[in-house]
């Protein structure tokens, strides 16, 4: 297969670039730089260069569509192609996909208390994670912060979960909780068990903005160090007596009400 790229062909596992990137993905996914990440299948990737990434190593399987190599032909990056069963052993993914990626990630972002925003509060579960930021790209937002303790968010499972909403998302970790409230963001709490009804604040348009909407842990809720007199809490009716959404379940609701009330 020809190809207007420079690629070179990797055909044994024993190859120091087959091993190097092998550690890509049986590690958490992000370089211990943490300015890396490995990327796996066309849709990451692609949304990934959609918004400007750029990317150290890109990989082919070598029976992809030719069309699938030359539509990355203008990028500044090493080509690899791999047979399928070398891919198979690069990807976490149960089938192998037709391309995978060591992109680079962009400089730290500053963290805007401005915006309506998004935080992760010690969530630890990667799928939550990838849903919520789904959800926080869906709905308009453009920011994303986690407090110390919370999941990585370029981490393998939470990038694949995510579908590539990353990309759409200016992501803060490690933020601490007094920087926060130290902001004019109004800090609204969730809560299965007290606060105010959230279908009662829309429908009296009394969600304040700029909005910083906390999402905590899915065991224990969000962190004690919120303090009272900085935040309100909400929490979701649930007619049918019951309290069994999860906390990407009720993140997508919060979330939705807050596009709803600004449309």
């Amino acid at each position: 297969m020809t190809s207007p790229v420079q690629i070179e062909k990797i055909t044994s596992r024993q190859n120091a670039w087959y091993k190097e990137l092998r550690d890509w993905s049986y590690s958490s996914g992000l370089h211990k730089d943490k300015q890396k990440i490995w990327l796996e299948g066309d849709h990451l990737c692609e949304a990934a260069r959609l918004k400007g990434f750029r990317f150290d190593t890109v990989v082919f399987r070598d029976d992809c569509q030719h069309d699938l190599i030359t539509s990355w032909s203008h990028v500044d990056s090493k080509f690899l192609q791999v047979s399928a069963s070398v891919m198979a052993g690069l990807s976490s993914l149960n089938s192998s996909p037709m391309m995978a990626a060591v992109a680079c990630l962009p400089t730290k972002p500053a963290f805007n208390p401005h915006i309506c925003t998004v935080v992760l509060d010690q969530l630890q579960d990667p799928g939550n994670a990838g849903s919520i930021i789904r959800s926080t790209a869906a709905f308009g937002f453009k920011q994303m912060l986690t407090t110390p303790h919370s999941v990585g968010l370029w981490t393998h499972k939470v990038v694949r979960a995510a579908m590539g909403a990353h990309f759409a998302l200016n992501i803060i970790e490690n933020i601490s909780i007094e920087e926060i409230q130290s902001t004019p963001l109004s800090v609204v709490l969730t809560s299965s068990h007290h606060g105010i009804f959230l279908d009662e604040l829309v429908t009296n348009q009394k969600l304040p903005t700029p909005i910083a909407w906390i999402f905590g842990h899915e065991g224990r809720g969000h962190s004690s160090q919120w303090a009272d007199k900085h935040c309100q809490t909400i929490r979701i009716k649930q007619t049918g007596g019951e309290e069994s959404l999860n906390v990407a379940a009720a993140a997508a609701i919060c979330l939705h009400a807050s596009a709803t009330q600004r449309d």
